[in-house]
């Protein structure tokens, strides 16, 4: 008996975080070896579809398998997206996303998801948003219930993994051209939003570094790894005028590098374990998951990172510097068909983040302790190979048939 076929839809070929947890999936199911396989490359906003130009063996294999045509309907088919663009096109339809960085999801987003036969995402937090979320239809008139439109499929947490042949603590001598000693990383997208306001929380990162250091003798340095959606020129010298402003008016503030452009996985690792950057931080009001979070787990150095979201499940307390806050209403600046209006994020507490900042530099050897222990942890439950473990049991109760035995009964001889 042939293999059933699966259709895989998903921005396979952009340099995106959805395009990089595409791939990730599409290896785990070709390693389970249950399927015939073709892919279905598709855009991610205006992302560049350049994560396929080095010449790797599982890269060539995902170029031969993109079809331009859907040569029969799938026995399974599995798009990652995010849902309002779910679509049921196989006999058995997955949607996998990243899920929402919010409390509340849109009722688009909860159509989406009843469109398809499984739904799985990132998190556990995710998971939680998506079902709790619940749109109450009145009639018009009396006010009186008609019905509840919730997720009424079954939704399954799938965690993404870190291929720790890549991602790990070794380091090659990367020269990034930084004359400071201890460095702060932070690695993420820079997105639409007033100051204080924006997904990412860049702007008041910014703001925190520079409170908390402008006084010092010996002033670490903040790199920021960020873009948009794309890496041009006129990006990059407006992402330069922001910072910039964001410092005007400060007498000695500390030393802020942009590192804008392309990076390799293997050149984002030699990053993560420059000797000169000693811990992440990021203030994000929101996580599906928080893929570079997790990344650099695996170099055993300390992570700052927002006390609510996605990237809970990986960073526990007492092994991460989880940084307090509070729940705010998401600003009209950023308003749009995903973030909703009248939904919820984190605001951090700025002041406990300027202290905090300073805590960990000087003492930096503790939270070193705590976060070698949690490399070790992170290795062992959220590698490539688990991952691939966890999807495989989630996805064969459903789309995989039990293989027929027949037994062979001894006959009986009569006494």
């Amino acid at each position: 008996m042939s293999k059933p076929f699966l259709l895989f839809r998903g921005p396979v070929e952009t340099l995106s975080g959805y395009g990089a947890h595409s791939r990730d999936l599409l290896r785990s199911l070709r390693d389970m070896d249950l399927f015939e396989i073709r892919v279905d490359s598709c855009h991610w906003g205006s992302t560049p579809k350049t994560a396929l130009q080095e010449d790797t063996e599982y890269n060539k294999w995902i170029l031969a398998h993109i079809v331009k045509v859907i040569p029969a309907t799938p026995d399974v088919y599995v798009q990652v997206t995010v849902p309002n663009e779910f679509q049921k096109i196989g006999r058995f339809s997955i949607g996998i996303t990243a899920g929402i960085e919010t409390t509340m999801a849109s009722k688009e987003w909860i159509d989406g998801c009843n469109r398809m036969d499984l739904i799985i995402t990132t998190s556990t937090f995710s998971k939680e948003v998506l079902l709790q979320t619940v749109y109450n239809e009145t009639d018009n008139l009396t006010g009186k219930l008609i019905r509840q439109h919730k997720i009424e499929k079954p939704v399954e947490v799938l965690f993404e993994g870190v291929d720790t042949e890549i991602y790990n603590d070794k380091f090659s001598g990367l020269d990034v051209g930084i004359n400071e000693d201890f460095c702060y990383l932070f690695v993420g997208h820079w997105l639409k939003g007033t100051l204080g306001q924006d997904r990412k929380d860049v702007g008041m990162l910014i703001k925190c570094f520079s409170e908390a250091f402008k006084d010092s003798e010996e002033q670490p340095a903040l790199i920021l790894k960020t873009s948009s959606a794309s890496f041009s020129v006129k990006e990059r010298e407006n992402f330069k005028k922001r910072i910039s402003d964001l410092v005007k008016g400060i007498e000695n503030p500390p030393p802020i590098y942009l590192l804008f452009g392309e990076l390799t996985d293997k050149e984002m690792n030699e990053l993560y374990n420059h000797p000169r950057v000693k811990a992440m931080v990021t203030l994000t009001k929101g996580e599906g998951f928080g893929r570079p979070l997790l990344e650099f787990s695996m170099t055993g150095k300390p992570i700052l990172a927002s006390n609510w979201s996605g990237h809970k499940d990986f960073l526990p307390m007492d092994k991460a510097v989880m940084l307090g806050g509070s729940l705010t209403d998401v600003h009209e600046s950023v308003v749009d068909t995903f973030i909703i209006k009248g939904s919820k994020w984190f605001t951090p507490n700025y002041g406990e983040v300027v202290e905090i900042m300073k805590m960990v530099k000087d003492e930096y050897d503790t939270f070193y302790g705590n976060s070698q222990v949690l490399m070790e942890e992170n290795r062992e439950k959220y590698s490539m190979s688990k991952m691939t473990e966890k999807f495989e049991s989630i996805i064969t109760p459903y789309v995989v048939k039990p293989k027929e035995v027949k037994l062979k009964i001894p006959q009986l001889t009569k006494l």
